[in-house]
């Protein structure tokens, strides 16, 4: 059974709002402005925390980085349609999950505070982690997981 084209395209576009997500945080970050939050009203206390670094490398490039390396991936995958591709996006959908976990729990129970760009991004980790599971199942009803 083929993994369904919709299913990659959704994929393809979620990892390409997280990125768009993450990457105008970054952005916003190096020319050091924090975004207007009109909805939650807590960005400028998330995005300024202690907690917007890991090891020195600020969370939204990361996130970035992350978010566009499943977008290349999937574009991968669709060009060269290698099941290895999309295995290895799938695969990594966990560890965005998590850390989204992680995020929104520092928010709602030590920052205190919680920031529009941040759920978003929650949000969309939340979807890859789901449509990677489902492409794992996909993948996992072929013979064999590892075939170009």
């Amino acid at each position: 059974m083929k993994i369904s084209k919709t299913l990659i395209i959704i994929f393809l576009a979620a990892s390409f709002i997280g990125f768009l997500d993450a990457a105008y945080l970054t952005i916003q970050h190096y020319l050091g402005v924090v975004p207007p939050c009109a909805i939650t009203g807590g960005c400028a206390t998330v995005l300024t925390s202690a907690y917007q670094k890991i090891f020195g490398i600020q969370v939204a490039l990361l996130g970035a980085i992350y978010y566009l390396a499943l977008f290349l991936l999937t574009i991968a995958y669709l060009t060269s349609g290698r099941k290895a591709l999309i295995l290895l996006a799938a695969l990594a959908t966990p560890i965005g999950f998590i850390a989204s976990l992680w995020f929104v729990c520092l928010q709602l129970f030590v920052i205190k505070a919680i920031c529009f760009y941040c759920v978003v991004s929650a949000i969309t980790s939340t979807v890859l982690f789901v449509l990677g599971l489902l492409c794992l199942k996909f993948l996992r009803r072929n013979e064999d997981l590892y075939k170009s």
